[in-house]
């Protein structure tokens, strides 16, 4: 998978060189692009952003420097020799004209991934669709993303338009709650879907036991539950008898358990989507929860 940043602050992507993805990264398993947008600012002071039409408070971001920016990025063939190192790959030969320092081949029309299918544009935004687990497990399917840092008031509208004419662009969001920048939004989601690629966690079954588990593994829907190591005693508490049985079934079925008294207390939006999956052991916990289920199955 390829990835690229647009940001004013490629410095904030530091992290991205560390833990599983930074190993990723030094294998080749992703391929990191981070690019400067200031570099395609044309004025002395590389500005990026005007007063909004319309009036109201705080700055919009032009559309020149970003669609400059996204065609030069569009224009790059990602392949084995790009950079797999997250620093900023861009080195304007000028201050209008960027150009990719480690991916020299370019092509016209819309850019084509390594794997064989387009780039795809995500825009971090307060507006956007949720971004869940389901949502980067799709992401982790595809060959290249491009993500776009937005600041201030957001991007200009007309850039998103532009670049629909040229690939899929979605406006994800990571929580209804706002924040400075894209920046931070655009970690949470590449640490999400990274970990989702092949070889990247050290044990390929991790994702499945996770919070969301995807598929019909035994979390699909649920968040997790409580998690113990050794000593079997800490200050007083013990692990729970049954994890210390070696009892596989009776194991799973405790985990579920507590996945299932997990969700219906932190989360009873995802508990009310369970119905049609719900066995009767898991309608009794539920009950005993005191989260309200039906089915003449619940023991009262």
């Amino acid at each position: 998978m390829r990835i690229d940043i647009i940001t004013i602050f490629p410095e904030y992507f530091g992290p991205l060189r560390v833990s599983l993805i930074g190993k990723a990264a030094e294998r080749g398993d992703i391929q990191f692009g981070v690019h400067d947008l200031r570099d395609w600012a044309t004025d002395v002071h590389r500005s990026v952003d005007d007063s909004p039409y319309g009036g109201g408070p705080g700055m919009v971001m032009t559309p020149g420097p970003w669609g400059e920016a996204l065609d030069s990025v569009l224009a790059l063939i990602p392949t084995t020799n790009t950079t797999s190192s997250p620093t900023n790959t861009s080195s304007p030969t000028n201050t209008s004209s960027p150009v990719h320092t480690s991916s020299p081949a370019v092509t016209s029309g819309p850019a084509v991934g390594a794997g064989g299918g387009p780039a795809r544009l995500v825009l971090p935004s307060p507006s956007g669709v949720p971004f869940t687990q389901e949502r980067a497990a799709a992401y982790a399917g595809e060959p290249w993303l491009i993500f776009a840092c937005g600041r201030y008031e957001g991007i200009d509208a007309r850039v998103a338009a532009d670049a629909r004419t040229r690939m899929p662009v979605d406006e994800v969001s990571i929580g209804d709650y706002v924040l400075a920048g894209g920046e931070p939004a655009v970690l949470v989601m590449v640490e999400a879907i990274a970990r989702l690629l092949p070889g990247v966690m050290g044990n390929a079954r991790s994702a499945a036991d996770d919070s969301f588990g995807g598929g019909a593994g035994p979390m699909a829907g649920l968040l997790e539950g409580p998690v113990y190591t050794r000593p079997p005693v800490w200050r007083g508490q013990e692990v729970p008898p049954v994890l210390l049985s070696g009892d596989h079934g009776a194991i799973a079925r405790w985990r579920r358990d507590q996945a299932l008294r997990v969700t219906a207390a932190s989360r009873p939006d995802l508990a009310a989507r369970l119905g049609p999956d719900l066995d009767k052991r898991d309608r009794e916990v539920l009950f005993a929860a005191g989260f309200p289920v039906s089915g003449e199955d619940v023991a009262h």
